[in-house]
């Protein structure tokens, strides 16, 4: 999933809930792995953040507010939201609320 987020252009991650800090560091190793451990180019740096102790609404309200890439215009945002269950309907409130 980590190295798919980087190869598809993402350029900033927030992970949050249970284990988020784990995905953080396995899109920092996917970014890496992408150009060989070698330099990364600023426009394709990815920015990535854990938000273990924040509330749902609060991570969305940084990622449509205050997310800056700093080199890349970020345009759009993608939720990617992995459980057992579809909770679709409630995170896109919460989302639009933020």
């Amino acid at each position: 999933m980590s190295d798919w987020l980087v190869r598809s252009g993402c350029l900033f991650m927030m992970a949050w809930g249970y284990g988020c800090s784990s995905w953080d560091d396995s899109v920092d190793m996917a970014n890496l792995r992408a150009f060989d451990y070698g330099d990364i180019p600023d426009d394709q740096f990815v920015m990535t953040s854990w938000h273990e102790n924040e509330s749902l609404s609060e991570v969305f309200s940084f990622a449509k507010h205050h997310a800056d890439h700093g080199e890349v215009e970020l345009q759009r945002t993608v939720l990617v939201h992995i459980a057992a269950s579809s909770q679709e309907p409630s995170l896109l409130q919460v989302y639009n609320e933020a």
